[in-house]
């Protein structure tokens, strides 16, 4: 089981709660523990917990399972999207059975099977995390029914309104998008835009970032596997793909595909079908592909890096991201949008921007486009003492535009140079450097193997 999600345990047996919590630990990311289920309330508003075990009974010798259900009323309540797993003994079964049809996930048995728990608690976590998905696809529709742009993609400039024409105009289609534009300029969110807009809207929406899928997962994430496929296929596994089906799939940094596995998506996308790993029979497909890169595909096509074929089928209709440092104003909208989102989220009284700031943002040339220009603003709000941001507030090394020309120009040293500043301004936090980079940290480990043969 990976190691995600927090977990919380709520049992009047201290045997129980330390049991358990050996066990999960080494396989969640964080365990709670409490004999006091008045409690749960209070951890639900500061632990934030995805999964939480309940047991049924909380009184000695008790065993009507009203005090669980009770529990998980209020559970319900307070977060409707907490998955709840209740702790029964085998005699309290029926209950459990009954608890389900009440809003309870599932239920594990007193004494437990640990690889069964240890199953039943990983796909809890999928399924909170599917809910955590459909939820927030829910509130970016009900944004975009309301006339709303997503907020991040805030535009005034020449280049912006005309993308946003062009995406109005494919609203009533389901054509192949292909999207370019430079790590940070928001690629994923013009993805999520054409999903809101498109007669697909409310289907699933899958994202597979295949910069961060290692080439010997790609086809078990992808395509899905059968029982006993390999060593550790235990039970079937739908594919990403298959996932999407009916819907939209969005495949970001496309240009990080191996020619082999760039063979095998254009066969899924000719035939519209995929086989499970393990399997002979052929599952058909129906989805609408979206897909993205921050690479020059067309040199890679020149090169011999990246199928043409596969390009003609991916890129019905192209979309082209700008820079921030081609956009002109929108360097100062963005600004103010995200010095009024820190300003709330820090609780700070700043105000505004000063002319200084304004014309110093304007003049920096943003390598890390408008996910670089948020962190800007992100550490100039935390450090700000006053009521406007001025110009020393922000730590940008370079000053002018017009300095680019007076710099190396050679794409690699350009790369390496970038990554060297975004480990330098994250201070060795390869999570951070990869964030700023806009690439995911399995692609960030594999660009430094690169520089460093």
């Amino acid at each position: 089981m990976q190691k995600q999600g927090n977990i919380l345990i709520v049992d009047d047996n201290e045997d129980i709660l330390f049991a358990l919590n050996l066990l999960l630990q080494p396989h969640v990311e964080k365990v709670k523990v409490t004999t006091q289920p008045e409690r749960i309330e209070h951890f639900i508003s500061t632990f934030h917990p995805d999964v939480i075990l309940l047991d049924m009974n909380f009184n000695r010798d008790a065993s009507s399972g009203q005090e669980g259900f009770f529990w998980l009323e209020k559970i319900k309540k307070a977060d409707p999207d907490t998955v709840v797993i209740f702790i029964t003994a085998y005699s309290d079964t029926d209950k459990a059975v009954r608890a389900i049809k009440a809003g309870a996930t599932d239920f594990i048995s007193k004494p437990w099977e640990k690889e069964k728990l240890l199953a039943t608690v990983s796909a809890a976590l999928e399924l909170r995390k599917s809910k955590n998905e459909i939820s927030s696809l829910k509130q970016q529709v009900a944004a975009l029914e309301s006339n709303h742009i997503l907020p991040e993609i805030i535009g005034e400039s020449t280049a912006m309104q005309e993308l946003f024409g062009t995406i109005e105009k494919l609203k009533d289609t389901d054509a192949n998008i292909f999207i370019l534009g430079e790590n940070g300029t928001g690629k994923d969110l013009i993805a999520h835009l054409l999903y809101a807009n498109s007669p697909r809207a409310g289907k699933s929406f899958v994202h597979i970032d295949l910069g961060s899928i290692p080439e010997q997962l790609f086809e078990s994430e992808l395509f899905g596997y059968t029982k006993g496929a390999f060593t550790d296929a235990k039970k079937e596994k739908q594919g990403r793909i298959e996932m999407a089906s009916g819907g939209t799939l969005f495949l970001d940094e496309i240009g990080n595909l191996l020619p082999a596995m760039q063979s095998k998506l254009l066969t899924v996308i000719e035939k519209k079908q995929i086989i499970r790993l393990g399997a002979t029979t052929p599952i058909p497909i129906n989805v609408r592909l979206i897909c993205a890169t921050n690479a020059n595909i067309h040199d890679m096509v020149a090169k011999g890096e990246f199928r043409q074929d596969l390009l003609y089928r991916i890129n019905t209709i192209e979309l082209h991201i700008p820079p921030l440092r081609e956009r002109g104003n929108d360097i100062v909208l963005l600004a103010n949008h995200f010095m009024q989102h820190y300003a709330r989220k820090y609780k700070k009284d700043i105000r505004n921007l000063s002319a200084s700031a304004c014309r110093k943002l304007k003049e920096y040339s943003w390598p890390g486009n408008v996910r670089e220009l948020q962190h800007a603003m992100e550490r100039a709000v935390i450090l700000c003492q006053g009521y406007m941001l001025n110009a020393d507030d922000f730590m940008l090394k370079q000053t002018s535009v017009g300095r680019l020309a007076d710099e190396c120009l050679n794409l690699e040293e350009v790369e390496k140079n970038t990554i060297e500043r975004a480990l330098g301004l994250s201070n060795g936090n390869m999570n951070q450097a990869a964030d700023l980079l806009g690439i995911s940290r399995f692609a960030l480990y594999r660009k430094i193997s690169k520089y460093e043969k």
